[in-house]
């Protein structure tokens, strides 16, 4: 797979190449009133290329890096709800009763300080 992306790589680059060779011709572009630039018909295509290309490619490792954070947060928090869900169970111990105090004798109560 990796020869096959080479030689489509070879032959773009081979095409590109007899394109701006074939049209290497000065051209004069306005920026602003007052503001020519000349230059190479190539060079125009290649800068126009890049400003519209490049902020999209921006874009878009932006919307990866973000994406690559929210998968390694879930894919963290899923290895820890597997390690909780595979650790050994503990025993469950029944709760010990109180005595309930005898018939007839008073309950411990708290003295109240009344002034």
């Amino acid at each position: 797979m990796g020869i096959l992306r080479t030689i489509i790589w070879v032959l773009l680059t081979a095409v590109l190449v007899i394109f701006a060779m074939a049209n290497w011709l000065p051209v004069t572009v306005t920026i602003w009133p007052g503001q020519v630039l000349d230059t190479k018909l190539p060079v125009l295509i290649l800068a126009a290329f890049l400003i519209g290309s490049v902020p999209m490619w921006i874009a878009l490792r932006t919307t990866r890096w973000s994406l690559k954070r929210r998968l390694d947060t879930s894919e963290r928090q899923l290895a820890d709800m597997r390690a909780l869900a595979n650790r050994p169970v503990e025993p469950v111990s029944a709760p010990v009763p109180t005595p309930a105090p005898a018939a007839g004798t008073a309950s411990p109560t708290l003295p109240l300080d009344i002034p």
